[in-house]
């Protein structure tokens, strides 16, 4: 396991001020549209950021793009070309993030990310354009992602792609890191997918609702990209759970010590223990004595490892296989990453922990102007170069 630090100076360099200014603009005007009864407000933005953001599918000197559907699941398609010395390629199935409810595979962002890493890697990638909230909530998501890649792996689909079977890798951004980490989760329970994946490549995945005040949470509460209160906005919407919920699962209640289950759950993510004192520094953890029991009654999926891979048993985390985790200091799922290596390097898992100290939330897709910061650049080099010497 291994920390990639850059220290600079001051100020966090690349500021994402424009973004947030942005993308405050297009939950302004969602949240008006849905106050009117126009729609809701997750479709309200969703469309504002796709119809601002949909790349179509078009051919590239060295990269094809081919839309299609995979079992039913739209994906998109980017195959790269095989090097000279070599028949097959190798493949990345990839997810992309935006709290299980915005964005797409179809948009400039992951369009050009998964060019770059088709035409860098000589590859085919498949990012999966999997049905978002509130059309469907957990599981379905998951259920979509499993369904498409377990078409993919096929052999005589893998072979209509030129695709070595031997090297398949899952990847997956924010939200998108999560179904990444559910889908290799549950693949390891079925006898005829274990050990179908060479690798797994998450990217500031979210990986737990239990615990929203692990450090990186008290540190980066109000963090532009992704606050606190707008994770666990996303939390519940993935579950099509009840608002009124919220304020209390920000203090933990929904984990009290007197909520059946909470508590032998969240020792499997207790920080104190698997954060190194370099991440924990002076913060204290967020324990309440008597909780709220309603909020996990009606919404039990928050206790799910389906739904939180960061608690899943040992027994499955040893059967997962090499990967990698990136993850940014100015992130309130920071920790989330860290935990997870730790936890999977403890399971005899062999990880690589690639953390960022100017890195913010969803920097690795913001590499083209107006948004092109460096850390972005550096990330997405940094991911790119992982999965080239290892898959």
């Amino acid at each position: 396991m291994y920390f990639h630090v850059v220290f600079l100076p001051g100020a966090v360099q690349g500021q994402p001020s424009l973004q947030s200014k942005f993308r405050g603009l297009q939950g302004h005007t969602s949240n008006l549209i849905h106050s009117l009864g126009l729609s809701h407000h997750l479709i309200a933005l969703n469309f504002i950021i796709v119809s601002f953001g949909k790349k179509s599918a078009s051919s590239s000197p060295k990269v094809k793009v081919t839309d299609t559907d995979f079992d039913g699941v739209e994906v998109r398609v980017f195959e790269g070309s095989p090097k000279p010395n070599e028949q097959l390629l190798r493949s990345v199935v990839y997810i992309h993030g935006g709290g299980w409810a915005l964005a797409s595979a179809k948009i400039s962002y992951y369009d050009e990310l998964c060019t770059s890493m088709a035409e860098e890697l000589n590859a085919v990638i498949v990012s999966i354009e999997y049905r978002l909230v509130p059309q469907v909530h957990f599981p379905e998501q998951i259920y979509d992602v499993i369904r498409a890649t377990r078409y993919f792996l096929q052999p005589e689909v893998l072979e209509k792609y030129k695709v070595d079977p031997a090297r398949v890798a899952v990847s997956g951004d924010s939200a998108g890191g999560n179904l990444a980490a559910a889908l290799g989760q549950q693949f390891t329970y079925i006898a005829s997918l274990k050990n179908k994946l060479k690798l797994q490549a998450l990217i500031y995945p979210v990986l737990q609702a239990l615990d929203f005040n692990t450090p990186s949470y008290q540190q980066n509460v109000n963090t532009p990209i992704l606050p606190r209160h707008v994770m666990v906005k996303y939390w519940v919407d993935y579950f099509k759970g009840n608002y009124d919920f919220v304020q209390a699962m920000i203090v933990n209640n929904h984990t009290a010590l007197d909520v059946e289950r909470a508590a032998a759950l969240r020792a499997r993510l207790n920080w104190t223990s698997l954060l190194p004192p370099s991440i924990r520094k002076n913060y204290k953890p967020v324990i309440q004595t008597t909780g709220d029991a309603r909020i996990t009654q009606e919404i039990p999926q928050l206790l799910d490892a389906t739904s939180s891979p960061l608690i899943a048993d040992e027994e499955v985390l040893q059967d997962l296989p090499k990967t990698y985790i990136l993850t940014c200091e100015h992130d309130v799922l920071r920790d989330d990453g860290i935990m997870y290596a730790k936890r999977l390097e403890s399971a005899g898992v062999n990880v690589t922990l690639d953390h960022f100290e100017d890195g913010f939330h969803g920097c690795m897709i913001f590499t083209s102007w107006p948004t092109n910061f460096s850390v972005g650049i550096r990330t997405r080099n940094s991911y790119i170069k992982w999965l080239d010497q290892n898959l």
